[in-house]
Order: C-alpha cells, then sequence, then structure tokens
C-alpha cells in the first residue's frame, strides 16, 4: 500500500510529530536530559515506521519536501544574522581563542571522518557525514549537507549524519563532566568568582517584541534570502557548487555587520524565533523521511568512526582546549562546555557547563565564550570549512 502526502498534508505530519516528540519528550527524562530535540523524537520514531513498511512491504510513504528546503533555507539565514562582528569584539580574546579552538576540531573531526571512510573503502563523504557536519553542525547542518552529500553520490549520507549527531549529543554530555572534573583535581583548580548569579545566555539586547518588529524580521530573512538565490547561480557558472543555503547565509551576515555600524539595530530576538520554528519544521520533515535501510551496510564503520571521534573530543578539550583557554579554571569549565559544543549542540555545552559550575563554581568566562561562539559563529565558520572538503574528497 502507498500512502503519497503532498506538501499541506507534509507539513501537518510533520507538525503532529513535533508535537508527539515534544508530549515524549515530556515524560522521559532522558531525552530532557540530553536535549534530544522534539523533532528528532518524532521524526525517528515515523522512520522507524518507513523501516518497518520497507522491510515488510506492506506499506510505502512518499513525501513533497518542497518546505523541507524553504524551512532549511530560512533557518540558516536567520543564523548569518547572529553573526555580529561587534559581539566579536565585546566578546575579547576569550571568544576568539575559543573560536580558534573550536574551528581547528572542526578540522581534526573531518580529516579523521574521511581517513576512517578510506580504510574502511567508503566513500570519503560517508566520513564527512560523520565528521564536523554532525558533530559540531548539530541536526541543523545534517539536514542540510546530507542531501548535498548525497547529491554527490554518497548514498546513506543524510542518514549517517543524523545518526552520528544523535550519537554526539549523548556522548558529549556523558564525557564533558569526568574530563572537567580531572582537570580541576589534576591541576589543584579553584573557583575565584564569588556571589556570581547565573546569567542568561542568550545574545544579544532583549527588546520589546511587536507585529512592526517581526515583520521587519521577516522583510530581513526574506531580502537576504532574495539576494542570496540571485547570488548563488552566478557562483554556480563560475564553477563553485555550494549548499543553497550557504549564500544567503553569507548575505544575511553582511547585512547584520553593515546595520551594526549604522544607529539601527537588528531585530535579533524576532529572527531567531522565525530561525527556530523553521529549524523544528525542517528537522521534522527530514527525520521523518529519512531512509533507515540505508544505514544497515554502514552500521560498523559507522561504530567505529563514531568511537574514534568520541576518544579524540575527549582527549582534545582535555590537552587542547585546557591549554588554549589558560590552564585555569575557567578553561577546565570550557573543556567541559567544548565536549558538549563539539558532539552536539551548544544547549548540550551549557548543560554541561551548568552541571560543573552549581558544585564548584560559576565562570563568567566560559558562560560568555562558549555561547557567543556557539551562537554567532561556529555555523557559518563550519559550513565553509564543510564546502571545502567535499570539494576536495568527494566527486
Amino acid at each position: 500500500m502507498k500512502f503519497e502526502f503532498n506538501m499541506y498534508l507534509t507539513l501537518g505530519l510533520a507538525i503532529v510529530l513535533y508535537l508527539f516528540g515534544d508530549w515524549i519528550k515530556s515524560k522521559v527524562s532522558f531525552f530532557r536530559k540530553y536535549y534530544i530535540p522534539a523533532p528528532v523524537i518524532g521524526g525517528v520514531l515515523f522512520s522507524i515506521c518507513m523501516l518497518i513498511g520497507h522491510n515488510t512491504g506492506a506499506f510505502e510513504f512518499t513525501f513533497n519536501t518542497v518546505l523541507k528546503d524553504f524551512f532549511m533555507v530560512v533557518f540558516f539565514t536567520s543564523v548569518g544574522f547572529l553573526a555580529s562582528l561587534n559581539a566579536l569584539k565585546k566578546g575579547g580574546i576569550a571568544v576568539v581563542l575559543f573560536l580558534i579552538a573550536a574551528l581547528v576540531l572542526v578540522l581534526i573531526q573531518n580529516g579523521v571522518g574521511v581517513a576512517l571512510a578510506k580504510i574502511f573503502g567508503l566513500n570519503p563523504g560517508i566520513g564527512l557525514a560523520a565528521g564536523s557536519i554532525p558533530l559540531t553542525g548539530g541536526h541543523g547542518t545534517s539536514g542540510a549537507f546530507g542531501p548535498y552529500l548525497e547529491e554527490r553520490g554518497v548514498a546513506g549520507a543524510t542518514v549517517v549524519a543524523f545518526a552520528s549527531a544523535t550519537y554526539g549529543l549523548v556522548m558529549g554530555c556523558m564525557i564533558g563532566g569526568p574530563i572537567a572534573k580531572q582537570l580541576m583535581k589534576r591541576n589543584n583548580l579553584v573557583c575565584t568568582e564569588t556571589g556570581v548569579q547565573q546569567q542568561d545566555e542568550k545574545i544579544g539586547e532583549k527588546a520589546t517584541m511587536t507585529e512592526a518588529s517581526f515583520f521587519k524580521a521577516a522583510c530581513m530573512v526574506g531580502i537576504a534570502m532574495g539576494i542570496g538565490a540571485i547570488i548563488t547561480p552566478l557562483v554556480k557558472n563560475l564553477g563553485l557548487s555550494l549548499p543553497v543555503y550557504l549564500v544567503p547565509m553569507l548575505v544575511a551576515a553582511i547585512i547584520r555587520n553593515i546595520i551594526d555600524a549604522t544607529p539601527n539595530k537588528t531585530p535579533v530576538e524576532e529572527i531567531g524565533i522565525i530561525g527556530n520554528v523553521c529549524l523544528a519544521f525542517f528537522l521534522a520533515i527530514a527525520l521523518m523521511t529519512m531512509k533507515l535501510w540505508e544505514l544497515a551496510g554502514l552500521a560498523v564503520p559507522l561504530v567505529v568512526i563514531l568511537l574514534v571521534q568520541t576518544v579524540i573530543m575527549a582527549l582534545y578539550a582535555y590537552f587542547v582546549t585546557f591549554n588554549i583557554m589558560g590552564r585555569d579554571y575557567d578553561a577546565a569549565v570550557m573543556a567541559t562546555g567544548h565536549c558538549g559544543f563539539g558532539m552536539g549542540a551548544t544547549p548540550n555545552a551549557i548543560a554541561n557547563m551548568r552541571a560543573f559550575t552549581e558544585v564548584n563554581g560559576f565562570s563568567t568566562k566560559a558562560f560568555l565564550a562558549v555561547p557567543l561562539v556557539g551562537s554567532l559563529f561556529i555555523d557559518p565558520c563550519n559550513a565553509i570549512i564543510i564546502q571545502t572538503f567535499t570539494s576536495w574528497f568527494v566527486g
């Protein structure tokens, strides 16, 4: 039996699966502890149903995924508007150093992924799909670059990327705490801050949101997407093959920094809300259409690659991040944050740091640098590096 979903039915099902995943998350502490997104829960459960139908031949689903690409471009365009150079300057040297540490890890993750994929006789693109795409990038970047790799002949890249991203969310939280504790014990570190209240990790000034401010935000996102749609074909004519969202994201970053040079302000909060809503819909559609049966032949190599990536993350946080960030208590907090950040997402990094600082003392430096890099700068930089590796190793 074959079920065909048009654009509207696909969107409706995605929303239902998101709400279902959110309900499950509210009932199961595991999902809350490791910050597993609601659309991931609902989407994966539905993709398991699709796997059963495929293996038994009992039923099959086909979807119109036009909106998936639209939501993806909206989300990454909204990310571009967060890339403020003024924020980077205000964050100081700690933000710059942590960004450098994060970017070096991105290079290592991709290099290791490609090398291990070649050892297993796989397409190097599978290594990228188990590298910085899902680990530093998370589910959003996985949903963008998985199909991009598949268009270049990397079968199963999307499924590998999503599976790796989910694994990373869990492992990033599991290894962060023990690493920071060992660093603190070995180096006799103590917190030097007293009476510091837990601060809000959201970046940007809060302002009253109105219909007019949301309209302005939507217009800015739409304009950046439109300009990107004009430039992208021109770039492709030069022989460069880019993900559909990359140019709009860079255009958004340019617009943001032009506005920062004027007395006007970018409606960051409103743009963030628009982006987060579109990310939820995008993930739900991307995960519910995932073809899990493509993962069967890659199971063993993928497990090995991810285990190696986990060991590398732990060693990198312990020996590199800690040393780069100053070998003090703040550096230890940032090391545990980097585990959540480098294997999962910014919320996981914050969760790691909160769990550690609630017991050992707060770190203003860590709670400034890590969210700034995770929220504003890593996604655009990661996308450019991934694109570079793709052009080098994937046909």
